[in-house]
Parts: structure tokens; sequence; C-alpha cells
């Protein structure tokens, strides 16, 4: 049997990663020491932070070390611990169909974006249901898999934590059930902590049925896919291409976009600036719709950043 392509195995290496992450980030929440570091205005680092990185890009690191893999921590991927390394792959996901033109893509052409831990000051907080890990893969600059794993998800069969939700742009999606929403509300979902008369006026633009505020951007997004919300909408700076990537290439593989608010798609190329200048947009349908309620207001104070 012929191996499978390396964007499939470099997916079901990560999809495994990202599930025993969350049990680091379960065991460090337990014990109380988070061990917070103010990395800046509101950009705290915990333990968890570290640990749950170490283990996933010191692992691709040493897997597939032909690729890029960007973290969002400041950390020497070489320096791991042996007990940190994982080997460990999803068969599940190497089972998957594939399309010919995956067998195209080369180990040195994919680039990895790492958030080990998004939804840091909630995870300080208390508020766990809002953190995830996130590991998204872009080819030429587009994201073509992205993973989205829920370390505090209970799942309703066995009382057991954590839900690993995954997709394959051009393949499919997995480990969720995704509801398209209504189309006769408009649920916008924002930032909890971020909020800005920049970001309330972009928000009141969509006409809102209703305004739910949580934070990481890879909880809203799942509330997006899940059906619970209809406009994910950040009208500003600050979130980084690892909050996006993962979360973009699930919603393209179920026919929706993510972009920013000017409705262009952001670039993943290794040598991209990080920071997501021009705010996120993401929608399960009628994107154009949205993009064009953003006030020119909001367009120009983003423009001159």
């Amino acid at each position: 049997m012929a191996a499978a392509p390396i964007l499939l195995r470099m997916v079901a290496s990560s999809v495994s990663l990202a599930a025993s992450a969350g049990q680091h980030i379960r065991r460090i929440m337990k014990t109380g020491h988070l061990a917070v570091v103010d990395k800046g205005i509101n950009d705290p680092q915990t333990e968890a932070d570290r640990v749950a990185q170490q283990h996933i890009i010191g692992s691709l690191t040493k897997l597939y070390p032909k690729a890029t893999i960007i973290g969002e921590e400041d950390l020497d991927p070489s320096n791991i611990p042996s007990e940190l390394f994982s080997t460990a792959m999803s068969e599940d996901v190497l089972k998957l169909q594939h399309h010919e033109k995956i067998f195209n893509i080369k180990e040195e052409e994919i680039v990895v974006w790492v958030d080990p831990l998004d939804g840091t000051r909630e995870f300080a907080q208390g508020f766990t249901d809002h953190v995830t890990v996130l590991i998204g893969f872009a080819f030429e600059g587009k994201p073509v898999a992205g993973i989205i794993h829920q370390p505090y998800y209970k799942n309703c069969n066995d009382n057991q934590l954590g839900r690993t939700l995954y997709g394959i742009v051009g393949i499919g999606a997995y480990g969720f059930v995704h509801k398209p929403p209504p189309s006769d509300r408009c649920i916008v979902i924002s930032t909890k902590s971020r909020i800005s008369q920049v970001v309330t006026d972009a928000i009141n633009a969509m006409n809102p049925d209703k305004i739910v505020h949580v934070g990481g951007a890879g909880y809203k997004t799942v509330l997006l896919l899940e059906g619970d919300a209809d406009v994910y909408l950040y009208a500003s700076k600050g979130t980084k291409k690892w909050d996006t990537c993962a979360c973009e290439a699930i919603v393209d593989t179920l026919g929706g976009r993510l972009t920013d608010i000017f409705g262009n798609h952001m670039l993943y190329h290794k040598t991209v600036g990080h920071i997501n200048k021009f705010g996120v947009l993401a929608t399960m349908r009628n994107h154009d719709y949205y993009v064009n309620r953003i006030p020119s207001a909001v367009q120009d104070s983003l423009s001159k950043i």
C-alpha cells in the first residue's frame, strides 16, 4: 500500500498532537499553577501555552523537518523534553479518500501555523469553554487544512472531555456536525475583551438580532460552524495568522468564507507578517452582503493603522 501524501500524514500527526496537547492543558489547569507571564497588553502566556507548543511544534519539527512551522510562543522547538515528543498519528485521517492534487504538495512547501492555546486570557480566568488548540496548514499562501481541538468539550455519549474538529479543503470536514444557519436571523459573534467604538460600530452595522461576546478565534469559529452564529466579526487588528489559518481552512472546506473586513483573504506564506491588520469577517453564507455592510468609517480607521 502506497504511503499517504505528506499533507495527510502531517494532518494525521497534528490531529493526534492537538488532542494530547489538550490533555496537557487540562493537567496544568488542574494543578492551579498557571505561571502566567505577561507578553504585552492583554496578551498573557501560561505554562499550558508553553507546554502545548513544545509538544506540538517540537514533535512536528522533528517529524517533518522540511516544513515551515510557526507558533505563537517564542520558544526553541529543538529544546523539547523527551516526554513531550510524540509520533502518534490519527488512523482516521490516514484512511481518508484524497484527491490527486494533494500528492503534488511537497513537505518543504507546507507552512504550519500553530496557536497552542487560543483563548489564553479566558483560560486564566476560568472560561475554559472558550479554549481551543489551533493548527493550520497553508500551501502557496492559502489554507489547505485546519484543526480545532476543544480540550473542555464534554462529549454527551461518554462524558469524556475533548473534541477535535478538522477539515481538509477538497476532501471534507470531520469531528462535528455542520449546521447551516437559518436564513431569517443575524447573530453576530465578536470579541469578549477587546471592544472598541470601531468594533461596536461594525457590529451594529450588521443589524444583528443578537450579539454574543466570547473569547478565542477558534471558539468563535466553532459556534459559526455549528450554526449558533451567522457572522464572526472583529473589526480591528489583533488576531494573528495562527488564529485564523486553521479556522479559515475548515470554514472554506464547508463552503463558507473567512476574510478581512474588506473581503480579502489573508495570506499565509512563511514570510508574511503575522498580524491580521484589517480584522476578521467570517460567514457560512452571504459573505459579500456582510462585507458591504461594513461602514466606510470603520474601513477608513483600519486602513490608517
